[in-house]
């Protein structure tokens, strides 16, 4: 393994019933850059993911991460060393304002058990609290963070729960679909936020069905079809790849 790889994927095999959903997956993906991971929907994408954060064993291969195995470790022990995700489908707390869905895993943070309970006090600790207002503020939310976060678009929801991994400081950012349901404006200020996260050096994996939104962000990418990576380069390589136009870009993609 490269001296420059956080997140080493190695041999991974899931197969569900007859299904083959990830056949003997390799990647290494590098400490401060940008990964995306593209292919049309059915390909293996959020299944790789959710090796990555032990909500699937893998029946064969390992996940390393910063030296650590995470193959075999709970989801919760994962986040602890400083994984975070954001989901395909937001998970966030409806009832809860957008200030206090922050806050939550900021204070989880903070007391090193990353058990999320929406029902605990939340204390007055303007540290916290200034923290969550900033990263709202950073995200385009900051005038929504005393309404329910149950009210809010799809699009913001999204953005809240990109905010709730911020706030954790993780070393290493996944997101399943970062941009889904967002408009063009929301997704250029997404794009904007995680370009800024990057000269921070965090380290982010992208599944991305949005080419404006891989191509503005990822240094890398690899692309999977039917359960395999077919091919993996730079933005310009991955653009002129004729296996990959037949394969996803339809061809005709610029």
């Amino acid at each position: 393994m490269e001296n420059n790889t956080v997140l080493n994927i190695a041999y991974v095999d899931k197969t569900f019933g007859g299904l083959h959903a990830l056949s003997n997956i390799n990647l290494q993906i590098e400490h401060g850059k940008t990964h995306a991971i593209i292919g049309p929907n059915g390909a293996g994408k959020s299944t790789l993911l959710n090796v990555c954060v032990g909500r699937i064993r893998p029946d064969r291969g390992t996940v390393t991460f910063d030296g650590e195995i995470l193959t075999g470790k709970d989801p919760h022990e994962i986040n602890q060393l400083g994984v975070a995700r954001v989901f395909q489908t937001p998970e966030i707390f409806p009832e809860l304002t957008l200030r206090e869905n922050v806050m939550i895993p900021a204070f989880a943070r903070r007391d090193g058990s990353f058990r999320f309970n929406p029902f605990r006090l939340l204390a007055d600790e303007s540290d916290i609290e200034g923290e969550a207002h900033h990263v709202l503020d950073d995200l385009g939310l900051g005038d929504q963070m005393d309404h329910p976060a149950g009210s809010m678009s799809r699009g913001d929801k999204r953005r809240l729960e990109l905010a709730m991994c911020l706030v954790q400081h993780p070393k290493l950012l996944l997101l399943d679909e970062p941009t889904a349901g967002m408009s063009r404006a929301d997704t250029n200020r997404t794009i904007e936020t995680l370009k800024q996260i990057k000269e921070r050096g965090m380290t982010k994996v992208i599944i991305e069905h949005d080419m404006h939104v891989v191509f503005s962000l990822a240094d890398k990418i690899s692309v999977l079809a039917q359960g395999a990576i077919i091919a993996e380069g730079t933005p310009d390589e991955i653009r002129g790849n004729p296996k990959v136009q037949e394969a996803y870009l339809g061809g005709t993609h610029t």
